[in-house]
């Protein structure tokens, strides 16, 4: 498959672009999931709805490489590129397809919000896919480029983060509770959205280490999209919990 160059250039400025609206949308009105669902919404089980969501973006750049063809005299530096930045994109989505979707204790996924997820995910995937896959051009000496090792480094630590405080999060309920209580340890001792602030970590990682345009989009994106929510639950603890940590900010530890 040949590189469709003036097609990814402008779906990632579409990605920016749809980021900014989604911002301005939720600065106006809550994102409806989770504890902010009102009675008698329409929605999915939590388990199935995240793996729904969350797959395409797994399994699309997959398939995609499974299509593609090495090109003749393509070199080590490129090949090693492309591994390594697919990988590390495939497995964030597959920490959160097959192992996070099942372990969530979260409510219902609202279906409207299962829908643009999965067709987000679904672009998304193909993106950062194609991209790297057919486009994306790498030196043989590129591995020894300091803004690949911080990427990286930046992606690892984000990942953990998330991961970590997930864990925190399920460990707050037993089996069938639907309670909210404070969460205490790891970044949540700074942040209220711990967990949105590792994926954002792990997301600029990436871009740093991509550094490509349709990277930055995605980075983009997520920082528009989940930076809010952590905001929203960050005012929603305060307003349940009178004995709410004051020195918690919202999303960027001392700062926000």
């Amino acid at each position: 498959m040949e590189c469709r160059e003036a097609f990814i250039f402008y779906l990632s400025w579409a990605m920016i672009a749809s980021g900014v609206a989604y911002l301005w949308r939720q600065t106006r009105s809550h994102t409806q999931y989770g504890r902010y669902v009102p009675v008698g919404h329409r929605c999915c089980p939590a388990r199935l709805g995240w793996f729904l969501q969350e797959v395409p973006a797994f399994l699309l750049p997959l398939l995609l490489l499974l299509l593609t063809e090495e090109p003749v005299g393509a070199g080590s530096g490129r090949r090693t590129g492309r591994t390594l930045l697919l990988g590390t994109f495939v497995l964030h989505y597959f920490q959160r397809s097959f192992i996070y979707a099942f372990l969530t204790k979260g409510r219902p996924v609202p279906l409207t919000i299962l829908f643009y997820a999965t067709i987000f995910c679904s672009i998304n995937g193909f993106l950062q896919g194609h991209h790297l896959l057919h486009c994306a051009q790498f030196e043989d000496t590129w591995l020894t480029n300091a803004r690949l090792a911080l990427g990286f480094l930046l992606f690892a630590v984000g990942m953990a983060i998330n991961i970590h405080s997930d864990h925190i999060l399920r460990s707050l309920r037993k089996p069938g509770e639907i309670v909210y209580r404070i969460p205490y340890g790891g970044m949540f001792e700074f942040v209220s959205g711990a967990n949105f602030f590792g994926e954002i970590v792990e997301w600029c990682g990436y871009a740093i280490a991509a550094w490509s345009l349709t990277a930055v989009a995605f980075a983009f994106f997520t920082v528009c999209s989940i930076g809010p929510r952590a905001y929203q639950h960050h005012r929603d603890y305060q307003r349940r919990f009178d004995d709410y940590p004051r020195s918690r900010k919202a999303l960027i530890p001392f700062i926000l």
